[in-house]
């Protein structure tokens, strides 16, 4: 779907919505864009920059929130941090599954990645590059925790009530926040950067990773993203997520230590492929302008 029929649909799509979950909290988020500014070539450094509000302070990373902090300027936007199925089968399906809470086709965080990417891409674009580039930062973000692709008939995991390490949480929040968030806590001494500069390590050094790398980076040059590809990723880690889990569940070491691997490579994986995009982007623009 090409970007100027998406944000027709967008501004007729503005009827209320069910609740949509935030995927990774500020931390999160915050991981991902920060691994990404890490592998951006520096000529789309540059021009990541240079497109950057002055509140950034030339720091993507600090925008990578700014999605969710806006959703009452940008009501319409509720359905693109996600894309739960509608089937039970662990699989995301575009035709399916991308649409939005009253049916409006193309309203998913897939079709959101895809056209956030073309818009950036097209200078000509009538809409803002600054507000493209940081919905697409977010939605990479958005599209890699697990519960972002679970079932729609529990929005996600938001409806499984649960206890982590005592405290009242449930299934979608565990995966978005507080996986991370023990982590920081009990592995990197409260250091949210320690525990980035350890994903980054990962990535670099690790024999797992380094071999995935090349992977994760690629494309399709006729969609722009492989951005169907995450979901489906995602939504096979969110049936993985369900196992053992039931109303009221507490959960504690033994999940915690299977989620944790999960969640730091889903970080990984957001951030090297938000570099894979913008860099090119970036490149395809001066690919047009040399031309």
């Amino acid at each position: 779907m090409g970007v100027l029929l998406l944000l027709h649909a967008v501004l007729v799509a503005m009827a209320a919505r069910a609740p949509a979950a935030h995927a990774w909290g500020k931390e999160g988020h915050y991981m991902v864009c920060k691994i990404a500014e890490s592998f951006l070539t520096s000529e789309t450094s540059e021009a990541v920059k240079e497109l950057l509000p002055e509140w950034a302070g030339g720091d993507l990373a600090e925008t990578c929130s700014w999605a969710d902090a806006e959703r009452r300027r940008f009501p319409w936007s509720s359905d693109l941090h996600f894309a739960d199925s509608h089937g039970d089968d662990c699989k995301f399906n575009y035709a399916r599954d991308c649409h939005s809470t009253d049916g409006v086709k193309n309203m998913c965080v897939v079709g959101a990645i895809n056209n956030s990417t073309a818009a950036l891409e097209d200078s000509s674009c009538p809409y803002n590059r600054t507000e493209s580039l940081m919905f697409l930062a977010h939605f990479v973000g958005d599209v890699h925790p697990p519960l972002h692709c679970g079932h729609a008939e529990d929005l996600g995991g938001n409806t499984i009530k649960v206890h982590w390490y005592g405290a009242q949480s449930n299934l979608h929040k565990v995966w978005d926040t507080d996986v991370i968030e023990t982590a920081i806590t009990d592995f990197y001494n409260n250091s949210q950067s320690t525990m980035i500069e350890a994903i980054k390590l990962n990535i670099t050094i690790t024999e797992e990773w380094s071999n995935e790398k090349k992977h994760w980076q690629r494309y399709h040059r006729w969609a722009r993203t492989c951005a169907d590809e995450y979901a489906t990723e995602s939504a096979q880690l969110a049936c993985q997520a369900f196992e053992g889990v039931e109303q009221d569940s507490v959960l504690e070491d033994d999940y915690f230590y299977a989620a944790l691997p999960v969640v730091q490579k889903r970080i990984a994986q957001g951030g090297v492929r938000l570099a894979a995009i913008l860099n090119n982007v970036f490149c395809r623009n001066r690919e047009l302008h040399s031309s």
